[in-house]
C-alpha cells in the first residue's frame, strides 16, 4: 500500500486534464488528501491547503503523489528536482507517469539516503499470460468511451459506490494510474505489452462465484487512433456482461487530435458491443454516462433525458446526478441470471 496521507502534486500545470490524477485522488479519497503542492506557474487548484514539502511532512503527510499527466508521461527536470526535495523533506514519492522514478539516479539516491520508498504505479506485473477468451464464471461490467478522459473511471467508481450502498457485492478493478492510486491495486493496462493486454484483464478479474460484480475501469476509445488498441484489448479480456458508454457532450475534438470529431453515440455503442461479443456474445448495454461539467444544470438534465429516450437506456452524469438509474437497469437485466446461478449452486 502507498502510505497515506498524501500531498498531491500539481507542478506548473495549466489545464484541468493535466492534473486529473491528483484531482481523482482528492475526489475519491479525500480522507487521504492532506494538501496540494503548486508550482509558481500553476493555474489550477484542488482547493486543498497549499503546502511545501516540509510543511506537508510536519502535518503528517507520508507520500507525495506526482498526480500530473503530460504528453509521453515524462518526469522532466522540474519534477525530478521536486521529487528529490520531497524525499529530503521526509516524504515517500509515488508516480503514475510512464517514465519511472527509478530511472533517475538522483531520485533513487535521495530515497536511499532518507530510508524512503518510491512507487511507480505504471509498472506492470513482471509475469502475465496472454488472454485466452475462455468463458469464466462471474459478472463483469466495463465502462467504454467516445474519447479519452470522458469519465470512465468516475463512472465505474460511482457504480461501485451505488451498488455497495444497496448491499450488493461489487468491486472496482483499476486499469489506470489514478484508479490504482484510489484502489491500491490493479494493472496499468496502457503500460502492458500489447500481446498481454487481454490476459492482464483476465488476471485482475478472475472467475468469481459469489454473485458479485467486477466493475472494470475502461481506457481510451475504439475511435481514438492513438489508444484504440488498449480499448480493444480491454473489451476482449473483460468479457463484459454489461457495458456503460461514457461521453462528454460538446467536446470539440478527440483529445490531442485537433480536427478529428468524436464519434456518433450510436456508432460508438454498436462498435463496442460488436467488439465485446468476440468473448461474450451476451454483452448488454445498461446505461450512458455523461460528463456535463461544462453545461448548465437544466441543459444537462434535458440532454440526458433526450439521450435516454433515444437509446431506451438510462443516461446520467455520475457526479451531479448519480448512477441510480443505471444500477436499476443493471439489476433489472441480470437479476434473473443471478437467481438462476444461486439456485444452481
Amino acid at each position: 500500500m502507498i502510505p497515506p496521507p498524501y500531498l498531491l502534486y500539481l507542478g506548473d500545470s495549466q489545464n484541468e486534464l493535466s492534473v486529473k490524477t491528483s484531482r481523482g485522488v482528492a475526489y475519491w479519497r479525500p480522507e487521504w488528501s492532506l494538501g496540494e503542492h503548486r508550482g509558481p506557474d500553476c493555474t489550477v487548484t484542488l482547493n486543498l491547503p497549499h503546502l511545501d514539502f516540509a510543511e506537508a511532512a510536519a502535518r503528517g503527510a507520508k507520500t507525495l503523489i506526482i498526480g500530473v499527466a503530460n504528453a509521453g508521461g515524462v518526469l522532466g527536470p522540474k519534477i525530478v528536482a521536486d521529487a528529490v526535495k520531497a524525499l529530503d523533506a521526509g516524504l515517500n514519492v509515488a508516480s503514475g507517469l510512464h517514465e519511472r522514478l527509478t530511472a533517475h539516479p538522483e531520485i533513487v539516491a535521495a530515497a536511499e539516503r532518507n530510508g524512503l520508498s518510491l512507487f511507480d504505479v505504471r509498472e506492470p506485473p513482471k509475469k502475465m499470460d496472454v488472454g485466452n477468451g475462455r468463458p469464466r464464471a462471474g459478472h463483469r461490467l466495463l465502462t467504454v468511451g467516445t474519447d479519452c478522459s470522458v469519465g470512465k473511471m468516475y463512472t465505474t467508481l460511482a457504480i461501485e459506490r451505488e451498488m455497495r450502498g444497496r448491499g450488493l457485492n461489487a468491486d472496482f478493478r483499476a486499469t489506470g494510474q489514478t484508479g490504482i492510486f484510489i484502489a491500491q491495486s490493479g494493472v496499468p493496462i496502457d503500460a502492458v505489452i500489447a500481446d498481454f493486454i487481454s490476459g492482464g484483464i483476465e488476471a485482475i478479474t478472475p472467475a468469481r462465484t459469489d454473485g458479485g460484480w467486477d466493475l472494470i475501469e475502461g481506457q481510451g476509445s475504439l475511435f481514438h487512433p492513438s489508444f484504440a488498441g488498449v480499448s480493444l484489448g480491454l473489451l476482449h479480456g473483460a468479457q463484459p456482461d454489461a457495458i456503460v458508454l461514457c461521453h462528454e457532450p460538446g467536446r470539440p475534438h478527440m483529445r490531442g487530435i485537433t480536427g478529428r470529431a468524436l464519434p456518433d453515440l450510436k456508432a460508438c455503442l454498436e462498435a463496442n458491443l460488436a467488439s465485446a461479443a468476440l468473448t461474450n456474445p451476451g454483452v448488454t448495454p445498461v446505461g450512458i454516462a455523461f460528463n456535463t461539467s461544462n453545461l448548465a444544470p437544466d441543459e444537462a438534465r434535458r440532454l440526458c433525458d433526450e439521450t435516454s429516450a433515444r437509446f431506451n437506456l438510462p443516461c446520467q452524469d455520475p457526479v451531479s446526478m448519480g448512477v441510480d438509474q443505471i444500477v436499476d437497469r443493471l439489476v433489472e437485466c441480470f437479476a434473473p441470471l443471478q437467481s438462476e446461478q444461486s439456485v444452481g449452486r
